[in-house]
């Protein structure tokens, strides 16, 4: 049973957004510059299994695909929402605390040797922490939201804003007059201030509006456990060309994320002297485009959103590429365009994803549908993407040095013939407020597809 909104709406979104800023700054502060740190201490010298920082990257996706789901069950049947995001909010806090005092320079042996490192395995933990709450916060969002497509990206854009405040806190801290030494961007600090903002939040979120859970009562089955009612909406087959698009277009993503900082810094692209922050523009220009969803999500439908966002990646890639070898404005110029692409290929495709799932999926397993997609695109499409991508900069590397004109050019070809197989495929569209009772909560989903 759903529950009821005696707070006025804009109250529960400003809570919301509250959430989500606390939640995405703790992920901005330490994530992007990770690189950056693993570097300073000696980590990133590649051995016969690869690199610490590919293992570093790699984590995520891990924990992507073995939490969520679980998670998420707990979530619909067991405990409120807002508590599960506490529990794992405080655990995650502490592990961020430690992670740096385990970092130790060398370069890794064997692939074991990688996952074996007492840092890595911190990062582990803590990412099977953080990416669940990837999607229980949206779920949670779209519980309380009255109008998903028009409320949801102005609550997310604060997650957006987070990120970029996180990525400047070390920037802010020496532009006070602190250590440059100490708060430098690959400072050991970037976890403590990720540390006490996941503390934070993990009291705040008991503050949240009190999600139930959605099937409390009933009986647990194997299946269910397994999240086998998530992926049984991969039946509807604009569903499954959906999750599959998402899947797919994360594996070459798995690149930038991995490549794109060190690409940007030893090209010498900086904004006020940090390549972090010439990085957050990126996040600046999602701010732009979450604000304008609405507006586009009325005219353009789920499908070209979903085209529009995967077409920004290929733009990206492309870019980058001709980048490489030039000087001058061509060098910075394609650079900044690439990293200010981020708000179309993120909003577009991203948050439309999660208000697509979110009326694709029945009620009782809206959780877990969020999950699954974590799952797919955060776990599975980015942990094969960082092995392929670690194992393809050393292909394309010479003498020690990456020839990043061949390493971008690959995933803009690879997405964009994902690009190609989801125009053919996907024909449906969502995109009014309106949409029925019986299409969203139908375990198939919408039972007519429409074109687009």
């Amino acid at each position: 049973m759903e529950n009821t909104k005696p707070a006025p709406a804009h109250a529960v979104s400003f809570r919301l957004s509250v959430m989500m800023f606390l939640q995405f700054f703790v992920w901005g502060a330490w994530y992007v510059a990770l690189y950056g740190f693993l570097k300073s201490k000696g980590m990133t010298e590649a051995g016969e299994g690869g690199s610490f920082d590919a293992a570093a990257y790699t984590v995520a996706p891990i924990a992507a695909i073995l939490a969520p789901l679980t998670l998420g069950l707990i979530a619909d049947r067991f405990l409120n929402t807002e508590k599960v995001l506490s529990i794992l909010f405080l655990l995650g806090a502490s592990l961020l605390y430690f992670a740096p005092s385990f970092a130790q320079a060398g370069a890794p042996g064997t692939l074991l040797e990688q996952f074996n490192h007492p840092m890595i395995l911190c990062l582990l933990a803590y990412m099977l922490c953080f990416m669940p709450t990837l999607g229980l916060t949206a779920s949670l969002s779209f519980r309380h939201l009255e109008n998903a497509e028009k409320q949801f990206p102005v609550v997310r854009v604060m997650g957006t804003i987070g990120w970029i405040v996180g990525n400047w806190a070390m920037w802010f801290c020496r532009s006070i007059g602190l250590d440059p030494v100490e708060f430098s961007d690959n400072s050991p600090h970037i976890f403590t201030a990720a540390a006490i903002a996941s503390a934070i939040l993990g009291i705040y979120c008991l503050s949240l509006p009190k999600t139930t859970p959605a099937s409390k009562g009933q009986k647990i089955s194997i299946k269910e456990v397994l999240g086998v009612d998530a992926w049984s909406l991969l039946k509807n087959r604009n569903f499954f060309v959906f999750a599959l698009a998402s899947f797919l277009i994360c594996i070459p993503l798995a690149g930038y994320y991995a490549k794109g900082y060190g690409f940007v810094d030893e090209m010498g692209v900086s904004l006020f002297g940090s390549t972090t922050g010439a990085m957050s523009t990126g996040q600046m220009s999602e701010i732009f485009f979450m604000l304008i969803m609405p507006f586009c999500f009325a005219r353009l439908g789920v499908k070209w959103m979903f085209t529009i966002g995967m077409g920004a990646w290929v733009a990206r890639y492309g870019l980058w590429g001709f980048a490489f070898g030039q000087e001058g404005p061509l060098l910075t110029l394609p650079i900044f365009i690439g990293i200010l692409l981020h708000g179309i290929c993120y909003d577009f495709f991203f948050v439309t994803g999660m208000i697509y799932t979110d009326k694709k999926a029945p009620a009782a397993i809206r959780n877990q549908a969020q999950s699954l997609i974590v799952m797919l695109t955060q776990g599975l499409g980015l942990g094969i993407g960082a092995q392929l991508f670690g194992r393809w900069a050393t292909a394309c590397s010479v003498d020690g040095h990456v020839d990043f004109a061949k390493f971008w050019y690959s995933p803009a070809l690879f997405a964009f013939s994902i690009i190609i197989l989801f125009v053919l495929f996907f024909w449906e569209k969502i995109h009014t407020p309106a949409a029925s009772t019986a299409e969203t909560d139908s375990p198939e989903g919408p039972t007519s597809d429409q074109g687009s």
